[in-house]
């Protein structure tokens, strides 16, 4: 029984860590990617405000 407890324990700690980790930067990377859209709509009107020649 304490063998089964210790297999628990050593792979449940990394298993919510894993989680935890996930949780936390899921919102960053949707927030980086709403910007990075942000920047590329930012560079086409850019370039459609830019004559040719320049």
């Amino acid at each position: 029984m304490n063998e089964i407890f210790g297999q628990v324990a050593n792979l449940g700690f990394p298993i919510v860590i894993s989680i935890y980790l996930l949780v936390r930067l899921e919102g960053k990377v949707e927030n980086l990617t709403m910007s990075i859209h942000a920047l590329a709509k930012s560079i086409d009107l850019l370039s459609v405000k830019t004559p040719k020649g320049m």
